[in-house]
């Protein structure tokens, strides 16, 4: 007893010498107690009861410096006597395996090793995070804990917090999956890893770290999102499909993709990228804070280190320089970059360009401003898109029910086209009042997001109406007299078809771009 109290003292870094020290002078002071006792069974009870308490005393304290997998005599330590270590840490790990940002798969840490506290929090707060289908995990210092927030459909949902040992643990094993530095605590970080689970999903993640004065903040996003839609996924009606599926055909000219903020820009940015064949055109793009990595595209990056040396429209340049068939331009904020956009677009590419604006009209206004040149705009500009995002009824448990007529004529709606609306479902609840939770949704009433697009195609009637224009409302008018539905009216209909629910487009519309 006295060797290993000397042993683990030291591997757990207490003053091992004391220690040694009082337990072999308690051990002796009780067998000294046990030999001076006349009686026996007496002596041998206060030998116990000094041996028994002396190394209570120190399990008590050298517990109090650990982590929960290193303690003994806990209550999962005696479990573990009794149980199969390995076979325990295949049901903590919920049968996922990590692959780090090199591509090698990571096995099972091994039982009281230091990766094992990391492994079992990382599988713990993916595998939760997953089943809530959260786009992105937020772990933010506090003062005694980390605050958790996951991103479900947009939404912030916040959950239970977390220790600060936790998310230590957490960091440890993330930032070694991501090949990051895992001292650096200050300065920002990027990197990736991905999970594979048991029904052979597979997932990549994003890690992003950044210092604070309160800690070491760390957001996790699932980056493969960007990657699984298809054109026909992102909401557009039959028209707008048939139109925006024939810009593959494009040789030339230049596309403008907008939206307020977090309105799935860059999503519908890759998707329509990806409508392209990359084998038969060399695309390029340039981004600030690439998402996602996408294959067959060559993505150049403008960051933080080049604003001393270059500015983002020399960089474009220099990508058009390189002569590619497609560019994406994902971030158009000056005059220089919208200009040498539509001088390329001109010159014989297909240029995309994200533009934040909240309408196509608005859109077309801020271009015609940053362009400067109408005649540029006319000979280069082909379409217009703008959207929103809006949650999408869960189908499991959305209820219907008869709105107010009011509502079909405030919203212009013929009421033979839409009998009935639909909401999220209300919760209900077992004989023993425990709620029950849908399994599609987990209780939020919606299922991923879809879009809601104004578009407008620039053909040769609209270019002379841009060249002559002398505002911008002669052109949003002939917009408008083209047929294009707003935003507005689109997002009705998705109302009327039973997709989203009518608050929560208000909602959408309500909240600030």
């Amino acid at each position: 007893l006295v060797g290993w109290v000397y042993t683990d003292a030291q591997s757990v870094r207490t003053n091992a010498l004391v220690w040694t020290l009082v337990m072999a002078l308690c051990g002796a002071a009780a067998i000294l107690l046990w030999l001076v006792i006349p009686a026996f069974f007496i002596g041998l009870l206060f030998y116990l009861i000094v041996v028994v308490g002396i190394t209570l005393a120190y399990v008590t304290h050298r517990n109090a410096r650990v982590a929960d997998f290193e303690k003994v005599l806990s209550a999962d330590h005696l479990r573990g006597i009794f149980s199969n270590p390995n076979k325990k840490i295949e049901q903590a790990g919920h049968g996922i395996t990590f692959v780090t940002a090199n591509g090698n798969e990571v096995p099972l840490p091994e039982p009281k090793s230091a990766e094992l506290e990391g492994f079992i929090v990382t599988c713990d707060l993916i595998d939760d995070a997953n089943w809530n289908r959260a786009d992105s995990i937020r772990l933010v210092p506090q003062k005694d804990e980390y605050a958790v927030i996951y991103e479900i459909d947009g939404i912030q949902s916040k959950q239970d917090p977390r220790s600060h040992e936790e998310v230590n643990y957490f960091s440890h094993y993330a930032k070694q999956l991501a090949s990051l530095e895992v001292e650096e605590k200050r300065k920002p970080q990027r990197g990736q890893f991905t999970t594979l689970f048991p029904d052979q999903e597979r997932i990549e993640w994003e890690v992003v770290t950044s210092g604070s004065t309160a800690g070491e903040q760390i957001i996790i996003k699932r980056a493969s999102a960007l990657l699984s839609r298809k054109i026909e996924d992102l909401g557009l009606n039959e028209n707008q499909l048939d139109a925006i599926k024939s810009l593959r055909d494009l040789k030339e000219g230049l596309v403008l993709i907008t939206g307020p903020k977090k309105s799935g820009l860059t999503t519908t940015f890759y998707t329509l990228l990806g409508n392209h064949d990359p084998f038969m055109n060399n695309i390029n793009t340039l981004e600030k804070n690439p998402s996602a990595q996408l294959q067959n595209i060559t993505q150049f990056t403008y960051s933080l280190t080049d604003t001393g040396t270059t500015t983002f429209s020399r960089r474009l340049q220099s990508v058009f320089r390189k002569g590619p068939d497609i560019v994406g331009v994902a971030d158009c904020q000056d005059a220089q970059t919208a200009q040498l956009a539509s001088a390329g677009a001109k010159d014989g590419r297909v240029v995309y360009v994200v533009l934040e604006a909240a309408s196509v009209n608005e859109a077309m206004a801020k271009w015609l401003k940053l362009v400067a040149d109408k005649n540029l705009i006319a000979d280069s500009l082909v379409a217009v898109i703008n959207q929103r995002l809006v949650r999408k009824l869960c189908k499991e448990c959305r209820q219907s029910y008869q709105p107010n007529p009011a509502l079909f004529k405030k919203f212009n709606i013929p009421p033979e086209e839409a009998t009935n609306f639909y909401r999220p479902g209300e919760i209900e609840y077992d004989k023993h009042g425990k709620p029950i939770v849908c399994e599609n949704c987990q209780g939020t009433g919606f299922f991923g997001r879809i879009g809601l697009f104004e578009t407008i195609r620039i053909e040769d009637k609209l270019k002379e109406v841009v060249r002559k224009a002398t505002a911008a409302k002669e052109i949003a008018s002939a917009f408008r007299r083209s047929g294009m539905l707003y935003v507005q009216e689109q997002s009705i209909k998705k109302v009327a078809a039973g997709e989203t629910s009518i608050n929560e487009v208000i909602r959408n519309f309500s909240k600030k771009s």
